[in-house]
């Protein structure tokens, strides 16, 4: 097996008596999506620092490429991208000004025509920097980030505060660079954003890892039952439930057409209630199940949600 190109074993950082980072640890293998998640405040951008080589570590240990973020900093900058959750160039500065100056500070660079088309930028490379849009503009964060053709890409909370569209954009672009076999660690506190593009989460809460995991790993954890929504065309008899079903949590609509249960097996549970349901003679409209989610997870772990 190939060495992991991000080794984080008992990070800590402190400010004073202020313990920001708590002894955290996580790998990330080579062309991996990696995810922190977690709360404003929980230890993620000072823990993507300390790997950028921004902060230095109180404690611990940090291999980012198999460089020393705190002694080997200058060579380490020269194979990472980092793209921060805003991004401010002076406002006349033309789009491949700023990519060209950026290339400057690295002894390799990308084609920046070719990445240029890549994120959809190559029609507004002479545009100036403030007429751009909330998206083009973190679409040049990113260019700018890629300028070195970096083996490992750091994004801070790439899309808070973009418009749903832009995110999308943003997701695309991210899965573009899985496909293309980049490392990349990712923060955020979108849930959905975890679940959709990464490979493993580590979910942090007060500078602690308190779960970490593929987010169907993670959900599984939780004790949570999944929920099943079944409507139907013609209101359900009160009949006995089927022994099969009887440990079940039922609840029941007003009009009796939506029966909703709560169950630790699901696919079980649904054939069971297709059955029972059935066997009264009435026909199905819908059924929904909806599964735990990795906010789920963090409620029940924390008791707070991912946004507090």
């Amino acid at each position: 097996m190939s060495a992991p190109v991000l080794d984080v074993s008992n990070l800590r950082k402190s400010y004073g008596d202020f313990e920001a980072v708590r002894g955290v640890s996580f790998h990330v293998e080579p062309g991996e999506v990696f995810g922190l998640l977690g709360p404003n405040g929980a230890g993620k951008t000072t823990t993507v620092e300390i790997l950028e080589g921004i902060r230095p570590a109180t404690s611990g240990q940090v291999r980012v490429l198999g460089y020393d973020p705190n002694v080997q900093t200058m060579a380490l900058k020269q194979r990472i991208g980092v793209a921060l959750q805003s991004t401010k160039l002076p406002d006349k500065m033309k789009v491949i000004e700023a990519l060209e100056l950026f290339a400057s500070f690295y002894d390799r660079t990308a084609d920046l025509n070719k990445l240029l088309d890549r994120l959809q930028l190559s029609e507004k490379r002479n545009a100036f920097y403030s007429t751009l849009s909330g998206g083009q503009k973190q679409r040049v964060a990113i260019a700018l980030a890629l300028v070195n053709d970096p083996q490992v890409v750091f994004f801070d909370e790439p899309t808070t505060g973009l418009d749903p569209q832009v995110r999308l954009e943003i997701h695309s672009l991210i899965q573009q660079l899985r496909e293309g076999k980049r490392s990349i660690l990712l923060t955020t506190h979108y849930i959905e954003e975890a679940e959709r593009l990464c490979d493993r989460v580590a979910i942090i809460d007060q500078g602690q890892i308190i779960a970490i995991g593929t987010p169907k790993e993670i959900q599984a954890k939780a004790q949570n039952m999944s929920r099943i929504d079944i409507q139907t065309e013609a209101p359900l008899h009160d009949l006995p439930t089927p022994a099969a079903l009887v440990e079940e949590k039922f609840s029941f609509s007003a009009d009796r057409l939506t029966v909703t249960v709560l169950s630790p097996k699901p696919a079980r549970a649904i054939v069971e209630l297709v059955k029972w349901i059935d066997g009264m003679g009435v026909s199905l409209a819908d059924i929904h199940l909806k599964r735990p989610t990795l906010e789920d997870v963090f409620i029940e772990m924390t008791g707070k949600k991912l946004r507090d």
